[in-house]
């Protein structure tokens, strides 16, 4: 412990062993480049604002791709709030022309009363049907005389309106 000195050593000094000098060609290109610390600055500002500028021009770029990206979704957005104001118009005008054809329908509608036939014969099938609510196959001939009579109704009225 008390071998070394407690004093910082000396910065260690390069020592040529001859005069440093230049070489006349490091002089000659010194003096002959015409490159001075202004202009070298200029170039060196030149090229951060062309860095800038383009710097700016992406930037530019990636608004107008934003904006004309904004103004599709609002174009789509106001052509499907046109789309449903027509489809409500078209409902309204759907159920306007169902009202109209109700209307029509109903003064056309006469109900006209079944002949004795056709209701004596669905009277039978309904009461044969009410006795045999367990067993309605045993209802057949009621069954085929109701087909028979609506058949002759039928019949008579194809037969009115062909000729």
């Amino acid at each position: 412990m008390g071998a070394g000195s407690s004093k910082p050593a000396d910065a260690h000094v390069w020592k040529a062993p001859g005069p440093v000098g230049v070489s006349q060609d490091v002089v000659d290109s010194l003096q002959t480049n015409r490159e001075s610390d202004i202009s070298r600055a200029q170039t060196l500002e030149l090229a951060v604002q062309a860095r800038v500028a383009e710097e700016l021009r992406k930037l530019q770029d990636k608004e107008n791709a934003a904006l004309k990206a904004a103004q599709q979704k609002a174009a789509e957005i106001s052509e499907q709030e046109e789309k449903a104001a027509q489809s409500q118009n078209n409902r309204q005008a759907v159920s306007k022309e169902v009202e109209t054809l109700r209307s029509r329908l109903e003064k056309r509608k006469q109900v006209k009363e079944l002949p004795e036939s056709v209701e004596r014969t669905r009277s039978e099938l309904v009461s044969c049907l009410m006795e045999n609510d367990r067993r309605p196959l045993n209802c057949w001939k009621e069954v085929e005389a109701f087909k028979e009579e609506v058949r002759r109704l039928e019949k008579s009225w194809v037969d009115k309106v062909t000729q």
